[in-house]
């Protein structure tokens, strides 16, 4: 029993010792470790604002900063665990690392999923920084790469991080890629205008307005689109500039579609509404109505000389006498 406590008195000495041993050890690591962490920060930043003023690509040289950072601090650990004599640990848990690779690769796949799209999309990207792009329904402007998402801000305030992995399979539309996009909308005009005139009107305006885009390779003009129920439908293409997509095509489009308006309506063209059909069942016969004229352009009233025009407008409600009938005298 002495020689067993005897023993277990020794084994608890000799740990001591080796305990007092390795303080020094452990403490050296452990200032190499926070001399990497103050390192790694300051080649980092160092470094950076170097390859970033070089480089035209500011979301691959922030890329190349954060690896650059993360080696650093992988090789302070290695150092740090050999000056403190625990190489064989590092050696033994790179082995374990190696052995227990398939077993991580399964519980850790959408991380490393998003860890390789995103060293691929770090060298081969459809985008840059501030490009509007559109992922899924995701609509905003691209902020930043990081190794596992994608950050994009939208133009309603929010900051959506989307996965590297979804980037890279799923469809990606880039709107300021090249600084154009073209886009279109549809002018009804009523039938009995000419259909010629209206186009030579709309395209006079897109050939001088000073916002519209027009070279060889990005060509406005007005096509015929369909003959709709109540009018004939001209469809208006014309080229902007996206470089500013959200202060600056949107608002853009609007005044040119405010534009065109004023210009038809100035050219005497109509723009009338949708032509409904009332459908009458049972025993209905009468329907009360009543029809006011107004000066609004293009109306009904414009039409008129100015003293029937005051007597349209001027004229008693017969709403209810359409269903009257009159009583036979006693």
């Amino acid at each position: 029993m002495e020689d067993q406590v005897r023993d277990l008195s020794s084994v608890f000495i000799d740990a001591w010792n080796h305990f007092l041993e390795a303080i020094p050890g452990l403490l050296l690591g452990l200032i190499i470790v926070i001399i990497g962490l103050f390192a790694a920060r300051a080649i980092a930043r160092f470094f950076g604002s170097r390859i970033l003023s070089r480089m035209d690509d500011p979301l691959m040289g922030r890329f190349l900063v954060t690896t650059l950072r993360i080696l650093i601090l992988i090789g302070a650990i290695l150092l740090a665990l050999r000056a403190a004599g625990l190489s064989g640990i590092a050696t033994a848990l790179f082995s374990a690392l190696g052995a227990s690779a398939v077993i991580l690769g399964f519980a850790f796949r959408d991380i490393g999923e998003n860890f390789i799209s995103g060293i691929i999309l770090a060298f081969n990207r459809p985008f840059n920084v501030n490009d509007t792009i559109q992922v899924v329904e995701h609509f905003g402007k691209v902020k930043s790469l990081q190794f596992r998402y994608t950050h994009i801000k939208t133009f309603d305030g929010k900051d959506v991080y989307i996965p590297n992995s979804d980037v890279l399979t799923q469809p990606v539309q880039n709107y300021t890629a090249d600084g154009f996009i073209r886009y279109d909308f549809i002018v009804g005009i009523a039938y009995e205008d000419d259909i010629q005139g209206a186009k030579d009107v709309i395209q006079t305006l897109l050939d001088t307005h000073p916002l519209i885009i027009r070279d060889p390779d990005h060509i406005s003009f007005v096509a015929e689109e369909e003959l709709a129920a109540s009018t004939v439908n001209l469809k208006v293409y014309f080229w902007l500039d996206t470089k500013d997509f959200r202060a600056g095509a949107l608002q853009v489009r609007g005044e040119i579609i405010r534009d065109i308006k004023n210009t038809i309506d100035s050219n005497h063209y109509n723009l009338p509404a949708d032509i409904t059909e009332i459908k009458l069942y049972g025993s209905e016969r009468d329907i009360p109505i009543r029809v006011e004229f107004d000066d609004t352009p293009n109306s009904e009233a414009e039409n008129l000389p100015p003293g029937e025009r005051r007597k349209k407008k001027a004229a008693p409600d017969l709403s209810g006498a359409a269903g009257e009938k009159k009583e036979p005298s006693a």
